[in-house]
């Protein structure tokens, strides 16, 4: 992957400077590059041929089309075949670092929290997230027909709404991969989900979100969301989030 990441520099005449990060189960690699005087974050992901066909595969570029969001612009892309199937993508540099377990922010960082997610919601497109299939699986993999899981509104949704693609003490959102209609409400029962280790924090999300969480659509989508990470949990990931994410379940 570094080597990947070397060589999409080299492609652009740009510079790596400091140290990459790994993505999730190192299938990407991203870094700050320098070059003209210019300041780009450079990122990378490396996957089988077979499974660059879907819009996963395009997200970050096809979020171009939002205006008005804190959010990385893709300036380029290249791609190229070495082994797997390489693409490169060019962005713009957001300021500041990755929340992580730092969750304490001001009240202006959480509104516009709040006004992203209801811009998303609203942007029309044809990219899918989630469908009716994947939701019924999903849900009857994990709580058989203990709850109903059809789904009757449905809206655009960032799809991966977790603290580590959040930025502060600026607020931007990363990680437009997975963008596309679902579930309503997808968005704030993620970022719900993946507070559950920290109690006040998770407040903080329900009272922001009070709107959508409490609504039969906003359950659904919590059900829904759970069963994704239950899913990812059988796996082997985020096995921390496992007991209370069970205690959140069984309140619903």
């Amino acid at each position: 992957m570094r080597e990947n990441l070397a060589g999409a520099a080299k492609h652009f005449g740009l510079t790596v400077t400091g140290e990459p990060r790994h993505g999730w189960q190192d299938r990407s690699i991203s870094a700050l590059v320098i070059g003209h005087d210019e300041r780009l974050w450079l990122r990378v992901v490396s996957e089988d041929r077979q499974w660059t066909e879907g819009e996963f595969w395009t997200g970050n570029l096809e979020a171009n089309a939002f205006s008005g969001l804190f959010e990385p612009h893709v300036v380029d892309v290249y791609e190229w075949e070495h082994e797997r199937h390489q693409r490169a993508e060019l962005m713009t540099l957001v300021p500041g670092s990755p929340c992580g377990d730092v969750l304490h922010h001001p009240d202006d960082w959480w509104a516009e929290l709040r006004r992203t997610t209801k811009s998303i919601a609203t942007m029309p497109t044809t990219r899918v997230n989630a469908d009716q299939a994947l939701v019924t699986g999903r849900i009857q993999q994990q709580f058989g027909n203990a709850v109903n899981p059809v789904v009757h509104e449905w809206e655009t949704v960032h799809g991966d709404l977790h603290w580590a693609n959040l930025m502060a003490p600026r607020f931007a959102l990363l990680d437009w991969k997975s963008w596309g209609r679902g579930p309503k409400g997808t968005d704030a029962a993620t970022l719900l989900s993946h507070s559950l280790l920290v109690p006040h924090t998770a407040e903080r999300v329900r009272d922001t979100f009070a709107d959508v969480l409490t609504t039969d659509a906003g359950l659904i989508a919590q059900f829904y969301v759970a069963a994704q990470l239950l899913h990812r949990i059988d796996r082997g990931d985020h096995a921390e989030l496992a007991a209370p994410l069970r205690r959140h379940i069984n309140s619903l």
